[in-house]
């Protein structure tokens, strides 16, 4: 058995779990060299929402971002979170842009990128997988882990065999809701060795109490990397903790060969900030608890507390229990899509509909019409004729993949933004987030000219990341 890897994901993930992706760039870059230097798998440093909150909230240019750890990080490949046909939006992309994007990020230092889509429709992310492998990337193809009565093993495995056929480098399996036991751990990856040839990673949050034992079996197993957070950003809903795996595999077969001294180093510099955020309100002590009912309703915790801030906006606390009971008839309903961004809003969102008007789908979110109609993608298990006339009502079904149905879209983009254009990047920013990417524009060109530029309100803190 040879030593175990580690993807820390202190740079993406955890800080985006914990503090809602808002730790600047001039936070990082201080300690970058000293990352770099451990021996790590890869650091997991840009995508999932890191574009979007930078844009947004820190009126900080994503790609300088990626430029700038780059610039310092020479030994560690560089890995992000690509939501397939997604990129890092919330909608799906013409292939060009899609196609724009990928050779972009590997251009701005991005060695691996792992790819996943909401439904695990396999079909979403072989463009992404496509242009990974062109420009010269690492291509980790990712499917989210799930429960229900269609998700077996057996299905997480085909999936696998699938991406492996469309040429994954590696696979992932992404436990986003912290539902992998340490013996379901065991079993998937046993399973997942004995038929894929490729080098399979895990990753999981803490969110349930149960990552680092599942972490262990997972490795028992045979699985060859796990994504963990350096200490002070570790927990809770954020990864398990760096140090002590390395502390409980040192000596043994699966030895990652990290030294404690020097990631106890990495944590000393980090711990200052996590109290500036606990202090200033940004680090939440309630997300660096345990959740037990992630477990017992198996509805990831995010999208439980996003259930009570609705039901308090209807003055309707009372439903409570009524709307977790409904979530999993919506999800049976939809065709047992993994619950993670966007499927959890949506089936969240429905089932408070659904409880709040008295009888089902008398009233339908946009969003859940267009994931029953396709527009999503091919959900894993089909969905009955009955729920389809109820909520298409006669209108056709998309079976073709969704982005074959969107023309090119990168030239009008292009011609919108000329004005503003300073690098190739910053057509992209404004395909992804084009209010957010237009505001910052405007404040680094005052900035530029001299001009002033306060009234961009670049930091509209009303919209959540």
């Amino acid at each position: 058995m040879a030593k175990v890897k580690i993807t820390e994901t202190i740079l993406r993930d955890a800080h985006q779990s914990l503090i809602a992706t808002r730790m600047p760039t001039e936070e990082m870059l201080p300690v970058i060299e000293k990352l770099d230097n451990i021996g790590y798998n890869a650091l997991e440093a840009w995508g999932g929402a890191t574009f979007d909150a930078s844009l947004r909230f820190l009126n900080e240019d994503p790609w300088e971002r990626l430029r700038k750890i780059k610039a310092v990080a020479k030994k560690t490949p560089l890995q992000m979170l690509l939501r397939g046909q997604n990129l890092l939006g919330y909608k799906h992309y013409a292939d060009d842009v899609v196609e724009y994007f990928v050779q972009k990020a590997v251009a701005n230092g991005i060695n691996i990128i792992r790819i996943f889509d909401a439904l695990n429709d396999v079909r979403n992310i072989e463009t992404a997988m496509k242009a990974c492998k062109k420009e010269g990337g690492h291509a980790q193809a990712c499917f989210s882990y799930t429960i229900s009565p269609y998700h077996n093993i057996d299905v997480f495995v085909k999936d696998a065999k699938r991406m492996e056929e469309m040429g994954a480098d590696s696979i992932c399996i992404k436990d986003m809701a912290a539902l992998l036991l340490p013996y379901e751990a065991y079993d998937l990856v046993k399973a997942l060795k004995e038929n894929v040839k490729v080098p399979i990673e895990l990753h999981t949050h803490y969110t349930s109490g149960v990552g680092s034992m599942t972490y262990l079996k997972a490795i028992e197993a045979g699985v060859d990397i796990i994504d963990t957070a350096i200490s002070p950003f570790a927990g809770g809903t954020s990864q398990p903790p760096t140090e002590p795996i390395v502390a409980a595999l040192k000596g043994t077969e699966y030895d990652t060969g990290l030294d404690l001294e020097a990631l106890s180093e990495i944590a000393d510099y980090f711990k200052p900030y996590r109290e500036q955020c606990i202090k200033d309100g940004l680090l939440d002590p309630k997300v660096l608890g345990v959740d037990a009912n992630t477990l017992i309703y198996q509805v990831p915790g995010g999208m439980l507390s996003n259930l009570v801030s609705q039901l308090k906006q209807q003055n309707a606390m009372d439903k409570f229990e009524a709307v977790l009971r409904e979530v999993p008839r919506v999800r049976e309903d939809m065709g047992f899509p993994p619950l993670v961004t966007p499927s959890s809003q949506i089936v969240g969102s429905q089932a408070v509909l659904n409880v709040l008007a008295g009888e089902r789908y008398k009233m339908v979110s946009k969003e859940t019409k267009g994931l029953v109609k396709g527009e999503y993608g091919r959900t894993p298990a089909p969905i009955s004729d009955e729920i389809k006339e109820k909520i298409l009502k006669g209108e056709e079904q998309i079976t073709c993949r969704p982005a074959d149905l969107i023309k090119p879209e990168l030239e009008n983009i292009k011609s919108e933004i000329k004005e503003y254009i300073e690098q190739d990047e910053d057509v992209l920013s404004y395909a992804l987030f084009p209010k957010q990417a237009l505001d910052f524009f405007k404040v680094r060109q005052a900035a530029k000219y001299g001009i002033d530029g306060d009234a961009v309100n670049y930091k509209n803190a009303t919209h959540p990341v």
